[in-house]
């Protein structure tokens, strides 16, 4: 079983090898938004006690690949440290690939969405890391598992998702620019 979900699978945050070895992705159809949202959901509705504050720590725990060994206690690698906020991407891969909205819109939704808890600035920032991340992660979604569709965003080769692994991201990227020197 592949344990990447569709936001990793989105950035590409997986590994090509070690995921793609799995004979199903059981959770590549649920962004990674979601998956918190139903680990917290369940502690609550579901459990009580002992699993009810375990699941809690899960959720509260920063989202780490944890492939690297804690450096005195604390993690070494934290992933939104690099990649951005997983709400962010999430929201970018909602609108890109089910409407394929252009940057300057989804900057401006996300910053409506969002409701100012980001500045424009750090949206543009982390919407250049998705785009780049997505285009130049492709070829990893085209060799990846099956696995299910959940939503209204897949990212299968075999289902919704068409897009050739060698796709540029320059367009959306010299579109990002004139953002980038319009905030600066």
């Amino acid at each position: 079983m592949g344990t990447g979900d569709l936001s990793e699978s989105a950035l590409g945050w997986m590994t090509f090898n070690g995921d793609h070895m799995s004979m199903y992705h059981v959770n590549v159809g649920v962004p990674k938004t979601l998956v918190l949202y139903l680990v917290t959901w369940v502690a609550d509705e579901v459990f009580d006690g002992e699993t009810r504050r375990l699941l809690h720590d899960i959720a509260d725990t920063p989202i780490t690949p944890e492939l690297l060994p804690l450096k005195d206690g604390e993690l070494a690698q934290k992933t939104e440290e690099v990649v951005g906020p997983y709400e962010l991407h999430d929201f970018f891969l909602f609108h890109v690939v089910r409407y394929g909205t252009r940057p300057t819109k989804v900057v401006a939704l996300a910053l409506e969405a969002f409701g100012g808890r980001y500045d424009q600035a750090t949206v543009v920032r982390w919407l250049t890391v998705f785009l780049r991340r997505f285009f130049s992660q492709q070829f990893k979604r085209s060799a990846m598992p099956d696995g299910p569709k959940v939503g209204s965003v897949a990212l299968s080769p075999r289902g919704d998702w068409r897009m050739p692994s060698d796709a540029s991201a320059a367009s959306w990227l010299a579109e990002i620019e004139v953002l980038s020197a319009a905030v600066a």
